[in-house]
């Protein structure tokens, strides 16, 4: 009998512990209840955006009851789909606090603060880190600052949208920015010590890749062009590809069949596939709250100048749309000089691509252009004075996005009249006036109706500026810094440089066709 009661009492107590791991999927093999989780955008360190409703994600339990609290706030909503989010009002700059999500697990974040959040993004020039910019000992030695915080997202090409980053928040200091962006850094300093409010970068650039690159899907083949042209070429390129692949191997096959061998090389892989990235580091930030974004890149659409001329600003438009918070801020870095400096004027596929950027700011609100004539290298595509991209980049930032009464911006063409022979130009943003730096005007060539074009006499009058030539006696046309590597030299008296431009829109000989 006494067996019996034992037997009977192990019997339960093993059924009990049994029943016990089923429920908490302990048991190998059974259904495992999950935790609840995190993308790696929401980690330690993050930097929530100030003064806009902030969306808070993850994943748990179907039908699982979330809760997010945060400086008293307190968001509950229930999982579907096996993913949950939750908004929080509009938050004041400050911190750091801590952030709690409770389910059937409990996660707390700490350090966390509220400021202004940007995307910083784009290819190689975007890419260089600040160990690798002009002079960077001083800088890295000197940028610790708890108030500015980085997160870096992974290379990751791929074929669809994914919905989460492996990258966390780290805060400014000498041992994580020497990899950071140079250009993202300098820009997040010069902003956070302007507004002295916490400022979060988020980085996310790969060098060498092309605008199309960066875009969705729907967004290129919603579009005849590019349908046509990218997303139809990628794929006759692939084909091609495939063909010469399979040829290839049926010869190395017939060799290796007759004891021969080969020095031919396989056929290389096309490049880049269109929406690959925006699929690997744009989707999985959306809908992060942001205050706008920093974009350098352009170089390997140079060949395409006429085609970026929509497609720069399609991008923008598909990342606005996206994101759903309307038309956030967006700040590009104009081509910087590069390639031999030619004695005469001429055709420039970069000289277009400038143009298709300065563009960008004309048809679309609240975009903005730093320009960067001044720092460019004849021998190197990577200039190494990133500092000033990054400080133009920050004035352009505080006068549009923040509303702040200060000049952002270096001289832009406005209009031409030809008056007595000569050409006179007008400008935007002449600020304190126009200025001359190092001499007389250069850079200037001008035209008439044969639309040959010589280099001109140039100087300023009234903040305007008088472009002439004695082999021109009636012009038709003026072109300011229009070649690879412009050499010019009208800023205003406010510390910026003029954009290249042209008055014309003669079509393009060599560069830029459709």
């Amino acid at each position: 009998m006494l067996i019996d009661r034992a037997s009977r009492l192990h019997f339960q107590t093993k059924s009990l512990l049994l029943a016990l791991m089923v429920l908490s999927g302990l048991l190998p093999g059974s259904p495992a209840l999950a935790d609840v989780k995190l993308p790696g955008l929401f980690s330690d360190n993050m930097v929530l955006q100030r003064e806009t409703s902030v969306p808070i994600w993850g994943w748990a339990d179907e039908g699982e009851s979330i809760t997010v609290e945060f400086r008293g706030q307190k968001a509950t909503t229930k999982t579907q789909g096996g993913k949950w989010m939750v908004k929080l009002k509009p938050l004041k700059a400050g911190g750091p606090d801590t952030l709690a999500v409770s389910g059937k697990n409990k996660v707390e974040l700490k350090n966390i603060l509220v400021g202004e959040v940007w995307i910083c993004s784009g290819q190689s020039n975007m890419e260089w880190p600040l160990t690798r910019a002009f002079d960077p000992e001083k800088t890295i030695a000197d940028s610790a600052n708890p108030m500015l915080h980085l997160l870096t997202v992974p290379k990751l090409k791929a074929n669809e949208p994914v919905s989460d980053v492996k990258a966390s928040w780290v805060e400014c200091n000498p041992k994580t920015v020497p990899g950071f962006s140079a250009v993202a850094y300098y820009f997040g300093r010069d902003l956070q010590k302007a507004l002295g409010v916490p400022v979060g970068l988020i980085h996310t650039s790969w060098g060498g890749s092309p605008a199309e690159v960066w875009m969705k899907q729907e967004v290129l083949a919603g579009n005849p062009e590019y349908k046509s042209a990218i997303l139809d070429g990628y794929s006759a390129a692939i084909k091609r590809y495939d063909e010469a692949l399979a040829q290839f191997d049926g010869e190395q096959a017939e060799l290796k069949k007759q004891g021969k061998t080969s020095d031919k090389k396989p056929p290389g892989k096309p490049g880049w596939k269109p929406t690959e990235l925006y699929n690997g580091m744009i989707a999985p930030l959306i809908p992060y709250a942001i205050k706008g974004a920093i974009w350098y890149q352009g170089e390997s659409n140079a060949g395409r100048a006429h085609q970026y001329r929509t497609l720069f600003a399609d991008m923008i438009t598909n990342w606005r749309h996206d994101w759903h918070q309307g038309d956030f801020t967006f700040l590009s870095v104009q081509l910087a000089p590069f390639t031999k400096i030619k004695d005469q004027p001429g055709e420039s596929d970069w000289a277009e691509l400038r143009e298709a950027q300065l563009l960008s700011t004309k048809v679309l609100p609240k975009v903005g252009m730093a320009v960067i004539t001044d720092v460019g290298e004849e021998t190197d595509i990577h200039p190494k004075k990133k500092e000033p991209v990054g400080a133009r980049l920050a004035l352009a930032a505080r006068g549009i996005a923040y509303g702040d009464r200060t000049v952002y911006s270096g001289p832009s063409y406005k209009q031409l009249q030809v008056k007595g022979g000569k050409a006179v130009l007008t400008f935007d943003h002449v600020g304190q006036g126009l200025e001359a730096r190092g001499g007389e005007l250069k850079g200037f060539s001008i035209a008439g109706a044969d639309r040959r074009f010589v280099w001109a006499n140039a100087k300023i009058e009234n903040n305007k500026v008088v472009v002439s030539s004695p082999e021109v006696s009636l012009p038709v046309a003026v072109r300011y810094g229009w070649a690879n590597y412009p050499v010019v030299n009208l800023w205003n008296k406010d510390g910026l440089p003029a954009s290249p431009f042209r008055t014309d829109d003669f079509p393009m000989i060599t560069f830029g066709k459709k």
